[in-house]
């Protein structure tokens, strides 16, 4: 079998597995575990998950505490310093807790390729939300399901690169102070 055959069979397989309840239930605690391990490992070089779809770990933080919170996520990059995060929680009935925390806070710094980089967030709405949804479902259709199974609405946040220029205040991750 030719290798992008076997690849695209891969990711299918892959696809329809992360669509199920079970996953759903699993992932959660697994994925998670796993790519923070070996992100630490490496150095911030690799995600486990990133084999199969483009990820970060996101730093930024927490809404109620103010204490800084690292989460592995898939991402769908956007051109030249721009990313698009899903609030999926793999199909669960609550938003994930990073979405809340980049609502009160959308000063964040990213691990990109072993890169770290401050970013913004933005929650998309209306028209913006709905292009990016489209582009979201083509990249990755297992988010299909996870809407369907639940019924609040998925956020998507674009994250853009902020400026080079630190301000005296920034703490050494990058973030601003709480």
């Amino acid at each position: 079998m030719a290798p992008g055959i076997r690849s695209r069979l891969v990711v299918r397989s892959v696809q329809k597995v992360s669509s199920t309840r079970a996953f759903a239930r699993i992932a959660p605690h697994l994925v998670p575990a796993m790519d923070r391990a070996v992100h630490r490992l490496t150095r911030g070089k690799v995600l486990l998950s990133a084999q199969l779809l483009p990820g970060i770990v996101l730093t930024v933080r927490g809404a109620r505490s103010g204490l800084e919170r690292r989460t592995p996520l898939a991402c769908m990059p956007e051109g030249e310093g721009g990313w698009i995060l899903v609030g999926s929680n793999f199909g669960r009935p609550d938003h994930p807790a990073w979405t809340a925390n980049l609502l009160a806070h959308p000063d964040a710094v990213i691990s990109w390729q072993g890169e770290d980089i401050p970013v913004r967030a933005r929650l998309l709405e209306g028209e913006e939300r709905d292009a990016a949804w489209k582009a979201v479902l083509a990249f990755w259709p297992p988010y299909a399901t996870y809407q369907a199974r639940i019924d609040r609405e998925i956020r998507l946040f674009r994250i853009v690169r902020r400026g080079t220029q630190r301000s005296r205040r920034q703490s050494t991750s990058g973030l601003p102070p709480a």
